[in-house]
């Protein structure tokens, strides 16, 4: 399945990847900037330039909401990473049956209304570079989460590895998925869990355009606390955009250290139109 990402494309993806490992990287306070005079510009190498030109990066990530929104609320949102032509390509891939292994209709197992196609490998072009991009960045944070947590697993920086990782554990099947929805569609709170091995962050795509495409249909995340009362939000997106967040845990700082909350995410109830998306999960399925 040959569908490919535009040069433009691929430039945002790895600048919103890099603003993904900055952010989760970053301490309280970001690097300071040095004024430059004359003499020291005078002075300054090619190689002192691009030094500088990464750190003026860092401060500008620093300071950039997707930071405050990871640490502040476990999700953030990226992009538009597609333009409307990919999106237009990926979500008229659905009447299609080669590029699935499986179609769900929701309301046969209770999960809500709407319908649902797990890909099979090999992954469309555009899915596979979307996912083995953004992983070696979320990995970083997944790992400095699982230490807040107090969980022991680690995950490597390739995605290849976390692959095999699942294979020998006998999670072999792609999760990455196809959703559409029409009038009346929802999808009820839940977690992706496919077996043992989970990767904490995953991914969804708004395809559709919210206003044209459909009305409703909005991205809602809950965050059920220890002794309080759950928290829900509801996530804004454009076409294109791409929403990072918790599949099933996140640490969050309280008075007393760091404790963990549960998170399930949905999907409201669509009044009209149809809305497509993509879901990219980093584990496979057993």
């Amino acid at each position: 399945m040959k569908l490919k990402l535009n040069i433009g494309t691929r430039t945002a993806l790895t600048v919103a990847a890099a603003a993904l490992l900055v952010a989760g990287c970053q301490t309280a306070r970001p690097p300071v900037a040095t004024v430059q005079n004359a003499a020291s510009q005078a002075a300054t190498t090619p190689a002192d330039a691009l030094a500088r030109l990464k750190a003026g990066n860092e401060r500008f990530v620093a300071g950039h909401p997707l930071a405050r929104d990871l640490a502040a609320h476990g999700r953030a949102v990226i992009g538009p990473l597609f333009m409307p032509a990919e999106c237009a390509a990926l979500a008229a891939l659905y009447p299609q049956d080669k590029p699935f292994r499986s179609r769900v209709v929701m309301q046969r197992h209770g999960f809500g209304r709407g319908e649902y196609k797990y890909f099979s490998y090999p992954l469309p072009d555009m899915i596979a570079e979307l996912r083995t991009g953004l992983y070696p960045h979320l990995a970083g944070v997944a790992n400095r989460w699982n230490e807040a947590m107090g969980v022991d697993v680690r995950y490597p920086n390739d995605h290849a590895d976390y692959l095999e990782r699942c294979h020998k554990a006998g999670q072999a099947r792609p999760t990455a998925l196809l959703l559409q929805y029409g009038p009346g569609d929802y999808n009820c709170l839940h977690q992706d869990l496919y077996g043992e091995l989970v990767f904490p962050l995953q991914a969804t795509v708004l395809l559709s355009q919210p206003g044209e495409d459909f009305s409703g249909g909005e991205f809602v995340l809950t965050e059920q606390r220890p002794r309080m009362q759950s928290r829900a939000e509801v996530v804004p997106l454009s076409q294109g955009q791409v929403v990072i967040f918790p599949v099933h845990h996140r640490p969050v700082q309280g008075t007393r250290g760091v404790y963990r909350v549960n998170m399930r995410h949905g999907v409201s109830r669509l009044r009209e139109g149809r809305r497509h998306t993509l879901g990219v999960i980093f584990h496979d399925a057993k």
